[in-house]
C-alpha cells in the first residue's frame, strides 16, 4: 500500500471535504516556513508574533514537515489533509539537531503554556508533536491543569507517542483527555521505533509514520516518518469529521475513531480508520 492516506482510509473522507475555517487546529510544533508555495497560507494564522525561521533551523524544518501533512495545498506531494481548516501556529522548542526524525523537546511548563495559548484562540484540535522533559512539580501540574482545561472545553488533543521504541507512557500520553499515536508502516505494522504501552493502546491510535513526504525549508519535500508524522493524521482526520459535522461533541468523535480502528491489541494501539468513523458520525447524526 504505496500511499499512506490509503493506509488509514483517509482518501474518501478528502474527497468529501478539505475542511472548514471554523475548524482550528493548534499546531504546536516549530515556526514554519511561510514562504513554502505549497502551503495553503490563507489558511495559517499564529498564536501570537509569529516566529522566524532561521537559515538551517531544524526546529523549522519539523514544524513545516508538520504543517504540510495538515495545511499544504491539495495535489501538491504533501498529504494536504485539511487545507482549508484553520492552521493555529504556536512554536513551542528551541532548534535540536537537523533531522526531521529526531522528535523535538519542551518542558512541560512550555508545553502547558502553548496548550493554554492554542484554547484561547479557538483550537477545536491541538497537534503536538514534542517529547516532554523535566514533567514534574510546579511543570507537571501546570501540565495536567492545561490538559484538563483542554478536555472541559471538548477539545481533542492528538500527540505523538514518542521515537525512543520503548514500552510505558509519559505525562501526555497517559492523560485520559489525550489520543496518542503510534506511528505504523505502509504494510499496517507497527514500527520497530514506535513507542508503545497499554495506556497508548487503550486511548491511543495508529496512524502512518513510514517514508511520508511532506514540505521542508526552501521550497522542496522530503520522506520522513516516526510518530510526529503520524499525529497530524489523526488529527487531520478529526478536523474533517468535525469540518463536515459542527455541532458534534468532541468526545462523540474520539469515540468514533476509537470505535471504528482496526486491529491492535496488549500494547499496540489499533490503525485508525477515518472513513469508516465519518460513517458512524454520520449514522448517529441521521445523514447530517
Amino acid at each position: 500500500m504505496d500511499d499512506p492516506l490509503h493506509l488509514v482510509r483517509l482518501s474518501r473522507l478528502m474527497d468529501v471535504t478539505a475542511g472548514r475555517a471554523e475548524v482550528v487546529i493548534g499546531l504546536i510544533d516549530g515556526p514554519l516556513a511561510t514562504d513554502h508555495p505549497d502551503l495553503a497560507i490563507r489558511s495559517i494564522r499564529h498564536a501570537g508574533q509569529a516566529a522566524v525561521c532561521g537559515a538551517g533551523s531544524a526546529s523549522c524544518v519539523h514544524g513545516t514537515f508538520v504543517a504540510g501533512i495538515l495545511s499544504a495545498r491539495r495535489r501538491t506531494a504533501a498529504p494536504a489533509i485539511c487545507p482549508e481548516c484553520t492552521l493555529l501556529v504556536r512554536p513551542i522548542f528551541a532548534d535540536v539537531q537537523p533531522g526531521v526524525n529526531v522528535t523535538p523537546t519542551a518542558t512541560s511548563q512550555e508545553l502547558a503554556s502553548a496548550i493554554v495559548d492554542c484554547l484561547r484562540g479557538g483550537a477545536r484540535i491541538l497537534n503536538v508533536s514534542a517529547t516532554i522533559t523535566h514533567a514534574y512539580g510546579d511543570g507537571a501540574r501546570k501540565l495536567v491543569d492545561a490538559l484538563d482545561l483542554a478536555a472541559q472545553k471538548g477539545a481533542i488533543v492528538v500527540a505523538a507517542a514518542g521515537n525512543q521504541g520503548v514500552i510505558g507512557s509519559s505525562a501526555i500520553t497517559r492523560h485520559r483527555g489525550v489520543i496518542p499515536v503510534a506511528s505504523y508502516s505502509r504494510a499496517g505494522r507497527p514500527l520497530s521505533g514506535s513507542n508503545l504501552g497499554a495506556s497508548i493502546a487503550r486511548r491511543g491510535l495508529g496512524a502512518p509514520g513510514d517514508a511520508v513526504e511532506s514540505l521542508v525549508p526552501g521550497g522542496g519535500t522530503l520522506r520522513s516518518g516516526g510518530t510526529s508524522a503520524a499525529a497530524p493524521f489523526v488529527a487531520g482526520a478529526a478536523a474533517l469529521i468535525w469540518s463536515e459535522f459542527p455541532a458534534a461533541e468532541g468526545v462523540y468523535i474520539r469515540s468514533a475513531l476509537a470505535a471504528t480502528a482496526r486491529g491492535g491489541g496488549g500494547v499496540v494501539p489499533p490503525l485508525m480508520d477515518a472513513w469508516s468513523a465519518y460513517q458512524a458520525i454520520q449514522a448517529m447524526k441521521g445523514g447530517r
